[in-house]
């Protein structure tokens, strides 16, 4: 098998003039896996096996579906359906006959065998991956130099570099990602070559079976992660015998493999311990029970799937260890939890902290409603689905959904404050506060008995009343014209360490910073800014004091109404 050699060189002069070449990277690529490769060393002949073998031309890949002649033309063809339809030129047909199928119209075409690279097994490929082919166009001449054809170079640090290339057996971590690889090789050849890998990429190769993953991990004794991403691949329909290669597997990414999910579950009967497993991009629409396979599994990426609808995550919602799920662009429109009512927590996902719904088309906020009854929820990312279209303003549209989810602590990747989590469920306690009064809620307790419509559309309201007191007539009066007099906060501002000083009182903008609140305090108290520290006492929770302790927030970040005190500390 040809090999081309590709270095990054740089070059220095020396003191006698003489110019060297600083190995910078070095790294081998199969014929075929180059861009201006047309595989010259690849031999005519077809493999017995060719029919359903994965093929490279060039950068281009595909799938052997037809081995043999063509209408009125001479020698043996081969019909391929290609991963890039742009890539094709018909159907499968010639002349009007239909030599094979594709699923895009025009997806196919035949190219003759010598054009075809069926690869290399997996030594081979790490060899010439990590420069260690005994059958290289580079010859090593002696010293630090290498003769390429008729020209020698000298290189710099050529003993380091390749003496650490060929300390193949100690390598824990190997990359063959387009390298051509689409067999396992001879029996134990793997193993006693490479005894100490742990974590192999083989993404964007030629496999063609699970059966060829299955033979290179069984050769690998303490593996722990391997990535056969974007390998399109047949995985056994029946259950079969499972390989002990994966006992110790504990991250897998099987990403554009064309796998469904029975595939995954008759194949997870030989990953014990498996903790990780990435699924994105593939043929899964309907799920199934995971019954005594999977009950490691603390990730599971399932996103750019189509599933049928949102039920279909009850079928996985028993995965006792499930930390992280990831559901993102897979057509769900809505989530229940039908176990349990609301204000109580469903007994499905036990452990899910994480959740990834973003680029859905959910549209109803009672989706959201609904991811407070999971006991363990702490992180969530929703961006781009319709729901977030309701509401005009992205900073109430947060606050919403951080008042809807009680445990919340980080949404989409940004972190939830105290402070944000208070003014955010207070300024929803006041924004639903006429509903909840037209509803039938009341501020004496016996008299309180808002509607079940109410409750499903809010069912956090009655919690938020307990925890900061039913709303007052005052704060629930209706939205006046949103004029400068109507933004002033009328604030008594105190001092209570310092009681010979009086209180004074106010009128601040309510989008006043607390940057430019410690200015104005300087101006009045003559204390530089960096000395103050500023808290508030709500007029309507007695006792309770926050810190407004971000100079960069608004005084309606944190909530503060007219009548509220703000003390002053130096």
């Amino acid at each position: 098998m040809q090999a081309y050699l590709w270095m990054i060189l740089k070059i220095t002069q020396s003191y006698d003039g003489a110019f060297r070449w600083h190995t910078v990277s070095m790294e081998f690529h199969l014929c075929g896996s180059s861009p201006d490769s047309s595989c010259p060393g690849m031999a005519a002949g077809v493999p017995p096996d060719a029919l359903g073998r994965r093929v490279a031309c060039g950068t281009d890949y595909g799938t052997v579906r037809y081995v043999g002649g063509v209408s009125r033309t001479a020698g043996i063809w081969l019909g391929v359906e290609w991963d890039d339809p742009q890539r094709g030129k018909h159907d499968g047909s010639y002349e009007g006959i239909q030599y094979f199928t594709c699923r895009h119209p025009k997806g196919g075409s035949f190219i003759r065998p010598n054009k075809a690279n069926f690869g290399v097994d997996f030594l081979t490929a790490v060899k010439d991956r990590y420069g260690l082919n005994d059958q290289q166009d580079v010859q090593y001449g002696t010293g630090d130099t290498v003769v390429f054809g008729r020209k020698t170079v000298e290189f710099v640090g050529m003993d380091s570099v390749a003496e650490q290339q060929r300390q193949l057996n100690k390598l824990v971590d190997i990359s063959v990602r387009e390298c051509a690889v689409s067999h396992a090789g001879q029996e134990e050849e793997i193993s006693r070559a490479c005894a100490n890998m742990r974590h192999i990429n083989l993404s964007k190769n030629l496999i063609s079976s699970w059966e060829t993953v299955t033979a290179i991990a069984s050769q690998v004794q303490n593996l722990e992660t391997l990535n056969v991403s974007e390998n399109k691949m047949r995985f056994p329909s029946t259950s079969t015998f499972t390989s002990s290669g994966f006992s110790n597997l504990k991250i897998l990414a099987l990403n554009q493999t064309e796998i469904t999910w029975t595939e995954v579950l008759l194949c997870a009967q030989g990953w014990p311990v498996l903790e990780e497993l990435y699924l994105s991009s593939n043929n899964i629409t309907v799920l199934e029970r995971p019954d005594n396979v999977l009950q490691t599994l603390k990730m599971l990426d399932l996103s750019d799937n189509q599933l049928l609808d949102g039920n279909q995550m009850h079928l996985i919602a028993q995965l006792p260890r499930l930390e992280q799920l990831i559901l993102r662009n897979t057509g769900i429109s809505s989530i229940q939890f039908p176990d349990v009512a609301f204000g109580c927590k469903t007994k499905m996902f036990p452990s899910l902290k994480r959740l990834a719904i973003n680029g859905n088309k959910i549209s109803q906020w009672s989706s959201i409603n609904e991811l407070d009854k999971l006991p363990s929820l702490r992180a969530l990312q929703c961006n781009n689905n319709p729901f977030v279209d309701t509401e005009k303003n992205p900073e109430t549209l947060i606050q919403l959904i951080i008042a809807k989810i009680s445990q919340l602590e980080v949404l989409n990747n940004c972190e939830i404050l105290p402070a944000e989590r208070r003014g955010a469920e207070l300024d929803y306690r006041k924004i639903f506060g006429k509903d909840w009064l037209e509803a039938g809620g009341h501020w004496n307790p016996e008299k309180n008995k808002p509607s079940e419509e109410f409750l499903a559309a809010h069912p956090r309201y009655q919690a938020l009343c307990l925890k900061y007191g039913a709303p007052e007539e005052g704060e629930l009066k209706g939205q006046q014209p949103l004029t400068l007099k109507n933004q002033l906060l009328t604030l008594t501002i105190k001092c209570p360490e310092k009681p010979e000083q009086k209180p004074v009182e106010k009128k601040l903008p309510e989008s006043m910073t607390i940057q430019k609140v410690k200015g104005l305090l300087y101006r009045l108290f003559k204390i530089p800014g960096s000395e103050l520290k500023l808290s508030y006492e709500s007029s309507k929770l007695e006792g309770k004091e926050v810190e407004l302790d971000n100079d960069l927030k608004p005084l309606q970040f944190y909530s503060i109404e007219s009548g509220d005190c703000v003390l002053v500390r130096w």
